[in-house]
């Protein structure tokens, strides 16, 4: 055992390399500005390769029509069946062969109750709901997802609704779609979306006791230290930075 492998019992410690940046990204915070580099990386050089990676900022914008295949269709249904289309949808997108309708966060629950209901639409099911954190890019940075399902018609549609991290409220679907009891809870506790009326909003994957919302992208990576065979794998935030 070299002087430079300090040992414990028999079980190599690790030590920080001569030259190399200890610590982690989550130690100077805030760690990378939004849209470059990967989990907050400091400088360009970690080994993974992600650590020069810059996002661009995607621009999301109405389709022009016709959008092609059934989803002229299920906007034209759902504008016939919902006298408050017009107030209620802030736009519509056709991006990757998928529909998206962004509805205001207010109005989602109406929304769910017509797509669900009306004999031309018929999406009886929401088979998910999702959170996603556009943090830089959108001053409502908090959105949420649903991905609606036609048994009878075999279509899909999305539903997106966003709201600011300050105002993360949210009119619950669970009336409409039972399925998003649990998902709402775990949108609630990821991302700290609040969920007006839902039954039981408690935290689903966290202890209830826990402090933040560890999938927005403000949140530090933290961690615990994971032993494997006698050695020692710190938490991400106690990792070396590759440089």
């Amino acid at each position: 055992m070299t002087d430079d492998k300090p040992t414990t019992g028999g079980v190599p410690v690790p030590v920080t390399p001569a030259g190399a940046t200890s610590g982690a990204p989550a130690e100077f915070p805030p760690a990378a500005p939004a849209g470059r580099g990967m989990f907050g990386n400091q400088g360009t050089g970690d080994v993974s390769g992600f650590g020069g990676l810059v996002r661009r900022h995607h621009v999301v914008e109405d389709a022009p029509r016709p959008y092609g295949g059934y989803f002229d269709e299920v906007r034209d249904a759902l504008e016939e069946a919902y006298p408050a289309f017009g107030e209620a949808i802030e736009k519509v997108v056709v991006d990757r062969g998928e529909l998206t309708l962004h509805i205001r966060p207010e109005r989602i629950a109406e929304v769910c109750q017509v797509m669900r209901d009306d004999p031309a639409l018929r999406f009886e099911l929401c088979s998910s709901v999702s959170g996603v954190d556009y943090l830089g890019a959108d001053a409502r940075r908090l959105h949420v997802v649903y991905h609606l399902t036609s048994m009878t018609y075999r279509r899909q549609v999305r539903l997106e609704a966003a709201v600011t991290a300050e105002e993360p409220h949210l009119p619950t679907v669970t009336s409409v779609y039972p399925t998003a009891d649990w998902q709402e809870r775990e949108v609630y506790d990821m991302f700290g979306v609040i969920f007006d009326g839902h039954p039981a909003l408690t935290r689903i994957l966290m202890p209830d006791d826990w402090e933040g919302h560890p999938q927005r992208k403000d949140y530090p990576l933290g961690g615990v230290p994971v032993e494997y065979k006698g050695a020692e794998i710190p938490p991400p935030d106690k990792r070396r930075s590759y440089q």
